[in-house]
């Protein structure tokens, strides 16, 4: 069901550009904006490792129990071992990186390995390790070069309507506004979405690969309650959604804004599966 739900939420991603293309900037300004997009994303597709662990300042560990667990995970599910590393933040918190499973990092904070159990650990990484299975990282950067492009076209029509731009007798300049503002803001809510249905598939999929779901469920209680109390300093808003559970705290509003979806109803879908 996320799967599908996952292709049906980029396939309206795509339907919006569209739209959005063909009432901002035409076909040329839809090309345009794409080109521009994807060009950003696939430098930071491909460099994501990198990029992210130097900016968390990660160090790489070839031993100990965070290597041990994660190097189980991957023989029991016959998958590529990836790098793993570490990073100095206090708050429990991990992540996955990489273009693909053979080119793959995983990192856990210093403060997941203070509090998680050994279990715990292992349906956290479980979960990670789901994420490059299923190559979500080249899911939300394609998700994020369509958003990207959309917000683009949104500026050039900004500029276009500020310089006498678009002047076609079909042309509607309060629907050209309206576009400009709600194009971005729709873009923007189906990506968020396509982040979450991601999450929920990384956790079904983590809690087949450990064996058992309530590793998972009961690492993410103690996650969340642990970032409630201290969230995470200097985090770029940018890479808030690869982490296991979200190191921002936002609530009404912004909680729509989420690249997390709860972590209650998380608990709730883990704690009623049934591992054959």
């Amino acid at each position: 069901m996320n799967t599908l739900r996952t292709v049906f939420l980029m396939t309206l991603l795509t339907l919006v550009l569209v739209g959005a293309g063909g009432a901002l900037g035409g076909q040329g300004g839809a090309l345009i904006a794409l080109v521009m997009a994807a060009v950003m994303n696939l430098g930071s597709y491909w460099f994501s490792d990198k990029i992210v662990l130097k900016m968390y300042r990660g160090t790489e560990v070839t031993s100990g129990p965070l290597f041990e667990v994660v190097q189980e995970i991957c023989q029991g599910n016959s998958l590529p071992m990836p790098k793993v590393y570490t990073l100095p933040q206090p708050t429990p918190n991990a992540f996955a990186t990489g273009r693909n499973p053979q080119h793959a990092a995983v990192a856990a904070t210093e403060g997941i390995l203070q509090i998680l159990t050994r279990d715990e650990l292992k349906g956290v990484m479980a979960h990670e390790m789901s994420h490059v299975k299923h190559r979500d990282i080249l899911i939300g950067s394609i998700a994020a070069t369509i958003a990207g492009a959309i917000s683009y076209m949104s500026h050039m029509a900004q500029w276009s309507m500020l310089f006498g731009g678009r002047d076609d007798e079909d042309s509607n300049p309060v629907a050209m506004i309206l576009m400009m503002i709600l194009a971005p803001i729709a873009a923007m809510l189906v990506q968020m979405a396509v982040s979450r249905s991601r999450e929920y598939e990384a956790d079904k999929g983590g809690a087949r690969m450990c064996g058992n779901p309530h590793y998972l469920a009961s690492a993410l209680k103690k996650l969340e309650a642990a970032n409630s109390r201290q969230p995470m300093p200097k985090v770029n808003e940018a890479t808030a959604h690869m982490f296991i559970v979200s190191p921002l705290r936002g609530s009404g509003l912004k909680s729509l804004f989420s690249t997390h979806p709860p972590v209650e109803e998380r608990v709730r879908r883990l704690e009623s599966m049934t591992i054959l």
